[in-house]
């Protein structure tokens, strides 16, 4: 077992008239991946060799679809996880939608506030639609990876209970409750398979296929990789991740949000599928130049 290490959810923080300001590493890991994909769609749509043709946008459509991009993340992540993991709570409470500064995201409900921002920004720019979700899945897992590594920092959406040499004793009454565990309970350290699967591994996927094969020239084939590859990277990691607690109850310690006698599908599982699909149908439709 390894034991969890002493870190901070937040990069530093300063005391100023009797208020305590703090940059969270979470925090920071939106900024840069936001940051980072500013720039290798800018580096991207410069390159001329990379099209067959003019590239789809030019440099001042990237400036203004970040903004939308950012709401989009953002109101999606939080409404996504509102609907998807715990509406009850929440229609009990409605204030507590606004909370976000609380917690609470979902990375398929930021996708699907992506994808609505994109489909408006590009319809109202003319910007070809399969090379805009292109750029976008380009730009898309490093902040991934930076995201579930804040997770890890955080002591966060840790996994399952685990005997491997490499579990983590996270911290917390929770992160510690193991039935049948005696002594420190070791978790799956959950986090950082997805950053390195859905994150690092995506990454350099995508960077290969844009950069070194000229997959914009296909459109739509970036981007049904990376769906494609999230969703199944998703889909596995599943299975060793702690689901949300709304979901494991006596009859289901499992925390399926679908279940057939005992076996089942969790939530992220479930929302994945869609994404494999679908990310497939573009791969394999995306018309070559």
């Amino acid at each position: 077992m390894i034991p969890f290490p002493d870190l901070s959810p937040n990069l530093f923080e300063i005391e100023l008239f009797g208020f305590t300001l703090a940059l969270r590493w979470y925090a920071l890991a939106y900024i840069v991946g936001i940051l980072f994909g500013w720039w290798i769609v800018l580096r991207a749509i410069r390159s001329p060799r990379l099209w067959q043709g003019a590239a789809p946008m030019v440099p001042e459509q990237v400036e203004r679809l970040l903004t939308w991009i950012i709401l989009g993340v953002i109101l999606g992540g939080r409404l996504g996880y509102v609907l998807f993991y715990d509406l009850p709570t929440y229609l009990a409470d409605p204030l507590q939608i606004v909370k976000v500064w609380e917690g609470g995201m979902s990375f398929h409900g930021g996708f699907l506030g992506v994808v609505v921002a994109a489909l408006w920004f590009g319809r109202r720019e003319g910007i070809p639609l399969l090379s805009l979700g292109d750029l976008l899945a380009l730009a898309t897992p490093l902040g991934l990876m930076l995201g579930r590594l804040a997770n890890f920092v955080n002591a966060e959406l840790w996994g399952r209970p685990t005997t491997l040499p490499w579990g983590v004793i996270f911290p917390g009454e929770a992160a510690q409750y193991c039935p049948g565990v005696e002594g420190l309970c070791a978790r799956h350290p959950s986090q950082l398979y997805q950053a390195g699967l859905e994150g690092l591994v995506l990454l350099l996927v995508l960077l290969w296929l844009a950069f070194r094969t000229g997959a914009l020239k296909r459109p739509g084939l970036v981007m049904g990789v990376f769906l494609a590859g999230y969703g199944l990277a998703r889909f596995l990691v599943e299975f060793v991740r702690q689901p949300d607690a709304q979901f494991v109850s006596e009859g289901n310690p499992i925390g399926w949000a679908v279940q057939v006698g005992q076996a089942g599908l969790t939530m992220g599982q479930l929302l994945s599928l869609p994404m494999i699909a679908l990310g497939l149908w573009f791969a394999l439709r995306a018309r070559r130049p």
